[in-house]
């Protein structure tokens, strides 16, 4: 078994680097980002002050979709390395202090993959099929999908199988990432048998994809698509937990990851996970149980308007679910699915744009050019460091996306024909897609691909004002964003203690005030007005007019030593 770092409680208070490997660092110059690139970068990483860095997918992929149609669970896509370069990676991680996570994709497969091959020639009926979701199709010739359900990207969630037999597979993504039946046996032993394989590898936990999908219900009579609708929104808007939906959230959901568990614990220390579970605020604990995964994403705070009462909420009642399970909270502000919040909080002609309407309108902006196309980047920026600040200050773990550091915008101008995303493919480009946030960041100003790689041009199309946003640019800048980020990161491991927050009353609703053990206090201005600064000395602010006097300035976080 590979040595991994001790202390099997690191998870609860770590900062966690998301790495999308295909953008990070190109080491051999195909165009392509890849773990030597990755491995290049452990000094870059070091400095930053980070706990762990989590991949998104590196397997053997057709990359349909980024790398989340997986062809073999327990190999490393060539493009990308090998697994020689896997355990290369993960000991100069390890050895600077660094943890490795990587994604779990169990909701389903590529349809390269072998046991789905082997399930399309082995006909109807066959036990091959039996390990995938297979219906016969509707009408006389069976030529019809057997539900009217729409996928998550667009068209419908089934597909014919090709062989002539009148039966269609289930997809709740696109048609190359069919679903798993997660009721046969072989699936389940496959997975417990990758999940041993990584963790004999050195990783020290994993981000589970779709984590509330896996288990289904999939017998007749099925709901039509606008019962499906309606069940979902009552389920997860509405937050009705005791719906007995046929494919999110259900019960046996659980049942797996508790067999899951049994393998993390096979681990000194046990291996950890977090779920990406979209689900009702009281279903969350279930996936962050000791005895399931351990942690789940809290994507509240993503999804939260720029707002002082919102976020004051959204903490309250994130915190209190973790003590139900005894795990920690995660915040998160950006990722590989959402547009990166600096260019979310700066939108124009959308005030206080949370996810959801910021992504409408910046859909309606590149399909009608109604919008202003210029972000307001400065209020955006304001508002991004101290949301950042913010979340680093309080009790539990905090993921940053790759070039969030950099205050790096979403990319708006890439060109329809360069787009991946077969959310903008499947949809004929009505909704957008998360290309803009996984442009391959920039390293060095003055370099072929801005440093990122000096061979082919990256997969997807950099920005000429990448270069303002470079790593070598910033690093020389004590102002720059990547400083404040280092500076921030730093510090949080000094002041970090007790999983505590003390709430202090403050007459201003656009104020955020909370004390932390140990002596420092947190002033989160959330309004555009300066407020007074509480005596104590400041450690550290999201804006540099804030050290300046005895007032916060609008959009600002300050972290104080209290008097």
């Amino acid at each position: 078994m590979v040595c991994r770092i001790s202390d099997p409680d690191w998870w609860r208070q770590a900062v966690v680097y998301q790495i999308y490997p295909r953008s990070f660092a190109d080491a051999n110059g195909d165009g392509i980002g890849d773990l030597k690139g990755i491995t290049a970068r452990v000094p870059y990483l070091k400095a930053l002050g980070v706990d762990a860095v989590w991949l998104n997918p590196f397997y053997p992929s057709a990359l349909r979709d980024g790398g989340y149609d997986v062809a073999n669970y327990r190999d490393v896509d060539p493009k990308i390395g090998t697994l020689e370069e896997f355990d290369e990676m993960t000991a100069a991680l390890q050895k600077v202090g660094i943890r490795v996570m990587v994604d779990i994709v169990p909701n389903h497969s590529s349809d390269d993959h072998e046991w789905f091959q082997a399930a399309l020639k082995a006909g109807k009926g066959s036990p091959e099929r039996e390990r995938y979701i297979f219906r016969d199709g509707l009408g006389p010739d069976k030529d019809q999908p057997p539900t009217d359900w729409i996928c998550s990207f667009g068209g419908s969630a089934w597909s014919p199988s090709g062989m002539n037999d009148g039966q269609w597979y289930f997809h709740w993504f696109d048609s190359s990432q069919p679903d798993w039946n997660w009721e046969h046996p072989d699936v389940k032993a496959d997975f417990l048998k990758t999940l041993k394989f990584w963790g004999d590898r050195g990783v020290s936990g994993f981000r589970i994809d779709v984590a509330h999908g896996l288990a289904k219900d999939m017998r007749e009579p099925l709901p039509n698509w606008e019962q499906l609708k309606k069940m979902t929104h009552q389920k997860l808007t509405n937050g009705n937990s005791a719906l007995d939906h046929p494919l999110l959230d259900r019960k046996e959901v659980h049942d797996i990851y508790k067999s899951w568990r049994e393998v993390f614990n096979q681990f000194n220390p046990p291996l950890m996970a977090v779920a990406e579970a979209w689900v009702a605020p009281d279903q969350k604990p279930l996936y962050a149980s000791s005895e399931g995964l351990g942690q789940t994403f809290s994507f509240d705070i993503l999804l939260c308007n720029f707002d002082a009462e919102e976020y004051r909420q959204c903490i309250k009642s994130s915190l209190e679910g973790s003590k139900k399970s005894n795990s920690t909270t995660t915040w998160v502000l950006s990722n590989h699915d959402v547009m990166r919040h600096p260019t979310r909080f700066g939108l124009p002609n959308v005030p206080n744009a949370n996810h959801a309407t910021a992504t409408a309108a910046y859909n309606k902006f590149l399909q009608t050019k109604l919008m202003d196309p210029k972000v307001d980047v400065d209020q955006g920026l304001r508002r991004a460091k101290a949301a950042t600040l913010m979340i680093l200050a309080l009790p539990g773990s905090t993921y940053l996306y790759q070039g969030e550091e950099l205050g790096l915008q979403e990319v708006i101008e890439i060109p329809d024909e360069e787009r991946q995303d077969p959310i903008f493919i499947r949809t004929k480009g009505e909704e957008i897609g998360r290309d803009g946030c996984r442009v391959p960041i920039p390293w060095h100003a003055d370099e072929k691909n801005f440093g990122y790689g000096t061979g082919k041009r990256a997969h997807l199309p950099q920005p000429a004002w990448f270069k303002d946003n470079a790593v070598n640019v910033e690093e020389k800048d004590p102002n720059s964003v990547l400083s404040f980020y280092r500076r921030a990161l730093g510090l949080r491991k000094e002041l970090q203690a007790a999983e505590e927050l003390e709430w202090v009353e403050n007459p201003n609703k656009e104020v955020l005030h909370f004390r932390r053990p140990g002596g420092w206090e947190v002033i989160v201005n959330i309004g555009k007005d300066s407020v007074d600064l509480p005596k104590g000395s400041i450690l550290l602010s999201s804006s540099s007019n804030a050290l300046k006097g005895s007032k916060v300035p609008g959009e600002t976080t300050v972290w104080l030593k209290s008097a």
